[in-house]
C-alpha cells in the first residue's frame, strides 16, 4: 500500500492501526505536524488530504491509500515560503510556534473550501461563494487552538493572503 506525502510516494507498512499523524512523524520523519491533544480537539495535527483539511490524529494511515497528503513541509521551504507562511511571519502569527503548522495547513484548506463555495455556520448566503471576513475566518479556524492567544495575528495573516488573491 502507498500514499503520496508532499509529492513523494511512501509505503505503508507495519501496524495497520497507525494513525496518519504517527505515520507522518515516525515513518516519514516529518515532525512539522504536531501531536497536541491526540483527540481531534486542538488542530495541531491538521494536514491536507487531497486538498481537504483533516485532523491526522483521527484517521488511520491505511485509510488514505492512493491519497495525496500535504504537510507543512510540503507547502513551502525556508528559501521559498508559501504566502501563508510568509504572512504568519510578517504578522507574528506564530508566537511559540507549536500550533503554527496546523494553523497554516488549516488556513490553506479553509481558503480552498471557501473558493469552492462551501458555506460555514456564519455564512450569510448559503448559495453564494463565501466572503472571507474576520468573522468567517474566525469561525472556520475555530477548530485550531492557540495557547499563546495569537488569534488576531493569525486572522490578520490569513486576511493578507486572501485580500492579495482578490
Amino acid at each position: 500500500m502507498q500514499l503520496s506525502v508532499n509529492g513523494e510516494r511512501r509505503d505503508l507498512g507495519g501496524d495497520p492501526r497507525t494513525t496518519l499523524l504517527d505515520f507522518l512523524r515516525h515513518s516519514c520523519g516529518l515532525t512539522g505536524t504536531k501531536k497536541g491533544c491526540d483527540h481531534g480537539q486542538c488542530g495541531a495535527c491538521t494536514v491536507l488530504v487531497n486538498g481537504i483539511r483533516i485532523n491526522s490524529c483521527l484517521t488511520l494511515a491505511v485509510m488514505h491509500e492512493g491519497d495525496e497528503v500535504t504537510t507543512i513541509e510540503g507547502l513551502g521551504t525556508p528559501a521559498d515560503l508559501h504566502p501563508l507562511q510568509a504572512a504568519f511571519v510578517a504578522h507574528d502569527g506564530y508566537q511559540c510556534g507549536y500550533c503554527t503548522p496546523g494553523q497554516i495547513c488549516s488556513a490553506k484548506g479553509m481558503i480552498d473550501e471557501a473558493t469552492r463555495g462551501w458555506a460555514s455556520f456564519v455564512s450569510e448566503d448559503l448559495s453564494a461563494t463565501p466572503r472571507l471576513t474576520r468573522e468567517e475566518i474566525a469561525e472556520r479556524m475555530s477548530g485550531n487552538l492557540c495557547r499563546c492567544g495569537a488569534y488576531p495575528n493569525i486572522v490578520d495573516a490569513i486576511l493578507e493572503v486572501v485580500e492579495g488573491a482578490r
